[in-house]
């Protein structure tokens, strides 16, 4: 974070990365999400944004650079985010991103050190999108399955940000390549804290569990996994199915947040009522900062 003036501070992020779906509009208004999730998972307004292409000029029509842009364009238009520019280069696979600028109070700033045993753990979206991608890439999604993916992918993060603000929650991170298990492992290591993990009120996209039996997970998905081993305690009647949904490498996924457990139900209505999952999904515990355990 910047300092501005007295009260407001700068937040930058960049992100950006190849084609998840087929269409070109959706993949850019994904792409654009993702990247606006940084800013409100700090409980931040976006406000500018740079376009960041990569694009075979030469072998792919400009058409489909066209109708990517538009879906960027989008998203910053339902974020009330101007468009300011942007940087494009010839690249044999495409790109594309934004590099977001937005304004925060740092004293309602919500960091992802601030978590404190006693606090619910409320997650924003349902996981899965990393199996459903990747069996888009085999050729092997249903059509139910990729429009559930990106419905989910799709929608904003903006106003679960503003809800977790109104309910005082106490730390967030957005949940994307890492998967569940790995970015609360970093919020809680930020945050000095172990958690308790619930895997049955863990929400799962339902194209995910289906291609879930047919080994759809992407590598990313089993490194993380493989990663998560050493802070991750899973009770014997955790599969490895659910294991592998828990570490699966999502993007634009759902707002990860802590909050009081006094505030919780209400702000888990809010969640539910503006259409994300609202799931109460664990919570922080005293003991090894960054450990959890899986029930």
């Amino acid at each position: 974070m910047y300092r501005l003036a007295p009260g407001v501070h700068v937040v930058q992020t960049v992100d950006f990365f190849a084609p998840l779906v087929d269409d070109p509009f959706a993949y850019g208004r994904i792409a654009a999400a993702n990247a606006l999730s940084d800013v409100y998972a700090l409980g931040a307004r976006p406000v500018i944004a740079l376009n960041l292409v990569a694009f075979p000029a030469k072998v792919l029509p400009l058409s489909q650079l066209e109708a990517i842009l538009a879906g960027g364009a989008d998203a910053c238009l339902e974020a009330d985010v101007t468009i300011v520019g942007g940087h494009s280069i010839d690249d044999p696979e495409p790109k594309y991103g934004l590099a977001v600028t937005g304004l925060v109070d740092p004293a309602r700033a919500v960091l992802a050190s601030g978590a404190h045993p006693g606090d619910v753990l409320l997650l924003g979206k349902a996981i899965g999108t990393g199996i459903v991608a990747n069996a888009i890439k085999r050729g092997e999604a249903p059509a139910d399955a990729i429009d559930e993916a990106v419905a989910s992918m799709s929608k904003l993060n903006r106003r679960a940000s503003e809800l977790m603000l109104r309910h005082g929650a106490t730390a967030c991170t957005d949940v994307t390549g890492f998967g569940l298990l790995g970015h609360l492992h970093n919020l809680l290591v930020s945050s000095g804290a172990a958690a308790r993990l619930h895997a049955a009120e863990v929400p799962v996209l339902r194209g995910a569990r289906a291609l879930a039996a047919s080994d759809h997970f992407p590598g990313g998905t089993k490194r993380n996994l493989e990663a998560s081993s050493a802070y991750t305690e899973f009770v014997p009647a955790i599969d490895a199915r659910t294991k592998l949904l828990l570490a699966d490498a999502q993007t634009s996924g759902g707002l990860l947040v802590a909050c009081p457990a006094a505030s919780a139900r209400a702000l888990s209505a809010d969640l539910t009522a503006a259409g994300y999952t609202g799931a109460a999904i664990g919570e922080v515990v005293a003991g090894p900062a960054g450990t959890i355990r899986v029930e």
